[in-house]
């Protein structure tokens, strides 16, 4: 296998003002995000989905292998049967799989298992892993190449996508139905792709409130070792 070529590093090198500003002025736009479950149904600039999309797949990835798939859904016809599908699961969460004491985590956030969002919001982006990528061999038969780190390098791309469309000023929502099978039947999706993430994604509607919750100190999530 034949090594890459390398290019010269494009980086700029800010003065310790800018890193600072650059910074604290990152901190302080992604404090303001919030997930949000009251749509508008106001359209959404489907050019800053492309920018967003664009965004996180620049995420770092095992290997290169860049193995995650973004389904944006318009449709207002497939919004309402990933609804449908996903209301079925959540009711059979909500009403028998969960735990008792994961209810009571859940219960302060309000949550239960509607899902108006899905079909309210202008977009929803359904995230997709690639658990090994599809090529053909010399003779034409379908051989399978493997991927490398995959729930790790999809996650940073979501991270990416996520800080993104915020920075873009739009509303998202992290949707985790379980199972998400349907996601792959619905999109008609191929067998080496399975669902990781749906984001609904548009404006707030007027007067959504959120849940008053905090965030954990920086002294709780990291420790400096010198």
């Amino acid at each position: 296998m034949s090594m890459p070529a390398f290019v010269p590093l494009t980086f700029q090198r800010l003065s310790t003002v800018d890193q600072d500003t650059r910074a604290n002025a990152f901190l302080e736009a992604m404090r303001s995000r919030r997930t949000v479950r009251d749509f508008s149904p106001e359209p959404v600039p489907f050019a800053l989905i492309e920018s967003a999309i664009r965004t996180a797949a620049l995420a770092p990835s095992g290997a290169n292998r860049q193995p995650w798939h973004f389904v944006v859904v318009a449709n207002p016809e497939i919004k309402r049967r990933i609804r449908e599908a996903a209301e079925e699961e959540e009711r059979a969460f909500y009403d028998h799989r969960a735990p008792d004491e994961w209810l009571e985590a859940l219960a302060p956030l309000g949550t239960d298992w509607h899902k108006p969002f899905l079909e309210v919001a202008p977009y929803l982006i359904a995230v997709f892993r690639e658990d090994y990528g599809l090529a053909e061999n010399e003779a034409g038969d379908e051989i399978k190449e493997k991927n490398y780190y995959v729930m790790e390098s999809v996650g940073i791309a979501c991270g990416f996508l996520l800080a993104a469309l915020h920075l873009a000023g739009l509303a998202t929502l992290t949707h985790t139905p379980s199972p998400m099978g349907f996601l792959s039947q619905i999109l008609n999706r191929p067998k080496n792709e399975k669902p990781y993430l749906l984001i609904p994604v548009g404006f707030p509607a007027e007067g959504t409130r959120v849940p008053n919750i905090k965030k954990k100190e920086l002294g709780e999530v990291m420790d400096l070792v010198a």
